[in-house]
């Protein structure tokens, strides 16, 4: 199959480049020369880059507002604006706080700006996804330390504080009804205006407590369009550019362009509990029909990985532990493939991703070489989430964070595959999933924990509830010159101190 997308006419290219040179003036080579780093960005602001929503994400890839707690590339919490932390008992957590941190606006950072900031967040309404179901109080004893409590144990506390939507602001941010972080951070940039939903712009603090900030300021502009942001990069209007569209990396140069595994997996969910897929040997059927190289190639256009389960190479460790004989032994329990023949089965997906429509054409097809008979249902997902989640399918294409805020995948697999989860699109309640879920969810972050969640995913894959297709990727474009520029798969972090526009 060729993808559908064609190369875009002369007269169409020449709109959008003119539309990228607009978004960009004054940017690209004119703003290396004085140390600034100009930024597409896919998506506007959706609430006034609230940090209580997912604008918060905006101001950590900035690197203009922080948390208390950092994640590494594993996962494991590192300190931010917390020195250090320990786990007092079952429910409590005490965090040292930082003390030569300054917010943009002059005011020091204590325990009583901190307790302000996370009370906030847990009081807000919505919550952020973050704390959703976490019931959550902040105490200061003195200047210097923070004690968090939960009404449970919850061993991913300093993981859940490193949730962007959990940034420390200075107390001018929330004077008014709607956080406002203009001038109200900590980190080595300052966010200093904000031009609605078409740019902000921020320049270095020279205050800041941590390593000065090479590059004198970043200058972003939102650009929803993804030819126009393609446009940008390859005519030097921007330094760095979020999400290059596959479509568009053949026009540009390779040396720009770099690919960064996501943890975010497209997965087929079978229904488990009614229809054809009931029966765990025709699922089996269903799974062996797929060619997931073939996905890759002609969808992808070979920027996905192939998937092995459900947690792709942007965790590393995972692949590792499939290894395992505890898990290679689940697997090996799988139901055995049934002959089908003229099996009947609807197969939804959305359009919101346009990769996905194109996945459903090709798994129709290879579905229906096994002998299944596809009818697909495509919509926008506003309309067909509901139906998904009732099990109105009898199977579904998602593509689905695999890693939630906390930088922990048990909360997904308990949300997609448990008994009480809220995005159980598989319709599966099974004691053994649910029990193992549970086991990784009591453990503290690390190699434990980590082997635990590996063997919850063979429960899950040696019941053939999902098929996962491929791992994505998020193509990134960097200009020549451009230099230490993060390129992060959960997608947080993107300029910080050490990022350069170059010459």
């Amino acid at each position: 199959m060729t993808p559908l997308r064609p190369l875009l006419r002369t007269g169409a290219a020449a709109l959008v480049l003119t539309l990228a040179a607009g978004c960009f003036a004054g940017g690209g080579s004119d703003q290396a020369s004085d140390g600034r780093i100009s930024v597409a960005m896919m998506q506007p602001p959706r609430s006034g880059l609230s940090p209580l929503s997912d604008d918060a994400f905006k101001l950590s890839r900035w690197s203009t507002a922080e948390t208390l707690v950092q994640l590494d590339a594993d996962g494991v919490a590192q300190p931010m604006l917390a020195t250090s932390w320990q786990r007092t008992d079952d429910r409590t957590w005490t965090f040292d706080l930082r003390g030569d941190v300054t917010f943009h606006d002059g005011t020091p950072l204590t325990s009583k700006e901190v307790v302000a900031s996370l009370q906030t967040a847990a009081q807000a309404s919505p919550v952020p996804r973050i704390l959703d179901g976490v019931e959550l109080t902040v105490e200061a004893p003195d200047a210097d330390t923070v004690v968090v409590k939960t009404a449970v144990a919850d061993p991913l506390v300093p993981q859940r504080l490193s949730s962007p939507q959990l940034s420390i602001l200075a107390p001018k941010a929330y004077t008014t009804k709607a956080v406002n972080p203009v001038g109200a951070g900590t980190g080595p940039f300052e966010l200093v205006k904000v031009d609605g939903t078409s740019g902000a712009t921020l320049d270095r603090y020279d205050d800041y407590w941590g390593e000065k900030a090479k590059a004198s300021g970043i200058d972003a502009r939102f650009v929803p369009d993804g030819t126009a942001r393609a446009a940008a990069l390859r005519t030097g209007d921007a330094d760095v550019v979020e999400s290059v569209p596959v479509g568009q990396v053949a026009q540009l140069d390779e040396d720009l362009v770099i690919e960064v595994p996501m943890p975010r997996t497209n997965t087929l969910y079978l229904n488990t509990t009614k229809g054809p897929f009931k029966d765990p040997t025709v699922r089996a059927a269903a799974r062996e029909a797929i060619d997931r190289a073939r996905l890759v190639k002609d969808v992808y256009e070979g920027r996905a990985d192939e998937a092995s389960g459900l947690l792709g190479p942007a965790l590393p460790w995972a692949a590792d532990l499939r290894s395992d004989p505890e898990y290679t032994q689940l697997l090996a329990q799988r139901a055995e493939p049934a002959k089908v023949d003229g099996v009947r089965i609807t197969l939804g997906t959305f359009t919101d991703r346009a990769e996905l429509p194109e996945v459903a054409v090709l798994l129709e097809q290879e579905l229906e070489a096994a002998g299944f008979v596809v009818q697909q249902d495509v919509r926008e997902y506003q309309f067909i989430e509901a139906d998904a989640l009732d099990g109105a399918f009898d199977a579904f294409i998602l593509s689905r964070a695999t890693v939630l805020d906390s930088g922990d995948p048990v909360a997904y697999m308990a949300s997609d595959f448990g008994c009480d989860g809220g995005f159980n699109i598989a319709q599966l309640c099974n004691d053994d999933v649910d029990a193992a879920l549970d086991r990784a969810a009591q453990v503290e972050p690390g190699a434990e924990r980590q082997r635990l969640t590996m063997l919850a995913e063979a429960q899950v894959l040696g019941l053939d509830a999902a098929v996962p297709l491929l791992h994505e990727r998020v193509i990134q474009g960097e200009a020549q010159g451009v230099s230490g520029v993060e390129r992060d798969p959960r997608e947080r972090d993107l300029i910080d101190a050490d990022s350069s526009a170059g010459a």
